[in-house]
Parts: structure tokens; sequence; C-alpha cells
């Protein structure tokens, strides 16, 4: 009986989650048909299927901590995933999108684009253990490949169809491709609960930006993330001052010598 236990539970280990794997294979599917839409030159479909794949990354991740189905099978595919959907898939895009044109710097960036993303895809799976989950450790890499997509679909919003030519493209992705390998903090939103008790002032903001959001999509996808990239320094400079004060109270209060009973 204690054989038979012990090989059924060796089964179990070995096997697989399927629900959150499915989600995490969307994922894969959606990168791997930006690149396809990339080469065929509809940026705004590789755009759209960058976007969808962070929705499925975002999902895989909270369907295995409610299932309680997470396994380090899981967390090596999502990373694989990831490297694909949100490394390669937005680096071709952004290469063949408006990198192109300015040549060898143009395909450096697109590399650095991949291979930033790539080690802090490494970084994050190392630091998993002892790093606190309420803050990233760098510009997670989805945000980083959500900025680029939300970008070509603003830009062929304002009317700039096919491929576009400008420096501020190849600067963006330099400085995305820093972000991601640096030690800036950005807030993870993981203890965000959606369906659960909120302030009525907080539900008002929610339904009004839920508005407008309806009115213009595109717009307000890329100023929200465009206001999460930029946030990642303002996090970093505000949880430092809030050490140096905790450390200044603690420094205060030892400092102070009690007074000498009468």
């Amino acid at each position: 009986m204690k054989r038979k236990n012990r090989s059924k539970g060796k089964r179990s280990q070995r096997g697989i989650y399927i629900l959150p794997n499915l989600f995490t294979s969307a994922n894969l599917f959606c990168g791997f048909y930006a690149m396809i839409a990339a080469i065929q030159g509809f940026f705004v479909r590789a755009a759209v299927a960058i976007m969808i794949a962070a929705v499925f990354d975002g999902l895989d991740g909270r369907i295995a901590r409610v299932t309680r189905s997470v396994s380090m099978f899981g967390l090596g595919y999502d990373s694989l995933c990831d490297a694909i959907s949100f490394g390669v898939a937005p680096g071709l895009l952004a290469y063949l999108w408006a990198l192109e044109p300015f040549g060898r710097l143009g395909w450096l960036a697109a590399l650095l684009f991949v291979a930033c993303g790539t080690l802090r895809l490494a970084r994050f799976n190392t630091q998993t253990s002892y790093v606190g989950s309420t803050y990233f450790n760098g510009l997670p890499i989805p945000a980083a490949a959500f900025m680029i997509a939300a970008t070509v679909l603003f830009l062929h919003h304002l009317g700039k169809t096919g491929t576009t030519k400008h420096v501020t493209i190849v600067i963006m992705i330099y400085v995305l491709s820093f972000m991601m390998v640096s030690t800036v903090k950005y807030y993870s939103f993981k203890h965000v609960e959606v369906l659960g008790k909120m302030k009525f002032n907080v539900l008002v903001m929610v339904i009004l930006f839920s508005i407008l959001t309806l009115v213009e999509p595109i717009v307000i996808l890329f100023f929200l993330i465009l206001g999460y990239v930029v946030s990642g320094p303002f996090t970093s400079l505000w949880l430092h001052r809030r050490k140096q004060h905790a450390e200044g109270v603690v420094t205060d209060k030892a400092d102070v010598t009690p007074q000498e009973s009468r």
C-alpha cells in the first residue's frame, strides 16, 4: 500500500496542470502570430496580437495561483513563451516597422531589446524566492512589449500608416531595454483585488475610466502604459526616501537616552 501511494504521489508531481498552461499556450500563439503578421507588413495586427498575449500572460499566473496549480514546469514554460511573445515578437515588429531604415543602429536596438528582455526573465526566475511580490525589479518584459505595441497603434490612430522613420522610436527601444535590466522598482499589481470591496470614489473613477476607454481605447491604452513606464523612477525615489526616513526614525530613537529615574 505504501509503495502504491508513493508511486501515485510521484505521478501527480510529474503531471502537468492543463488550465494555466492552456493560457500560456495562447500567449505563445499570439506571439507567433504577431511575428508572422509583422513579416507580412500587418503591423497593426501584430501589435494587437502582442497586447492579447499580454492579457493571456496575466491570466495564466492568476489562474495558477487561484487554483493552486503553480509548478516549476509552468514557470519555465511561461518564461520561454514570454521570451517569444514579448521579446522576439516586439523586437521583430519594431525593426520591420521603424528601425530598419537606421541600419546597424536599428538592428542593434532590436537585438538589445530581445537580449535585455531575456536577461530580465532569467533574473526574475532566480529572484522569485527572495524578492517581494509587491514591486518588480526592473520594467516587466510584457509592459515593454505592450509599450511598443501601443505606440504602433497610437501612431496608426494619428494617421501614420505603414512603416515609419523617427529617431524617437530608436530612443524608446533603447530606453525600454535599459529599464528592463535596471533595478528600478515597478508596482506589480499582484495584490489588487478587482472583485473585492472598494470605496465609492474609487468606483466612480473606475466607471469614468471605463467610459473613456470605450470612447478612445487606443489613446487611453497608450498613455496608460506610458504612465506605467515613467512611474518606475518615481516609485524607486519614493521607496528610497521612505527607507531613509524609516532609518532616520530608528536612529533618532536609538540616540535618545532615557531620563534618570528619581
